[in-house]
């Protein structure tokens, strides 16, 4: 295995030069306005656009041979808590944060 074979956009051509290859796939991806203008801010923030940020999402993704974070589908008790919740059932309603705190045990 060459040093170059871990650069993926690098190629050679018949003089063994290095020569840089152009990025030709494109992603095309529906998003709430909101939402996108919010994260592109952040990107911002970051020293990023939206280009940079996606190509290295695909890069942890690689990386990490699946998503670079934990995704959980919720247990019973934390589903029937959302739908209480949602319903306005079995709420502990609390004066203020040293009250919740005290109901809590803590």
């Amino acid at each position: 295995m060459k040093i170059f074979d871990f650069v993926p956009r690098l190629g050679y051509n018949l003089s063994r030069q290095v020569i840089k290859m152009s990025k030709t796939a494109t992603i095309r991806a529906r998003v709430e306005p909101s939402l996108k203008d919010h994260v592109e801010k952040i990107f911002e923030k970051l020293g990023l656009n939206a280009t940079q940020a996606i190509n290295l999402f695909y890069k942890q993704v690689e990386l990490n041979n699946g998503l670079p974070f934990d995704l959980k589908v919720p247990n019973e008790t934390t589903l029937k808590t959302f739908q209480d919740s949602e319903s306005g059932k079995n709420l502990v309603e609390c004066k203020n944060a040293e009250d919740m705190f005290d109901k809590l045990g803590i």
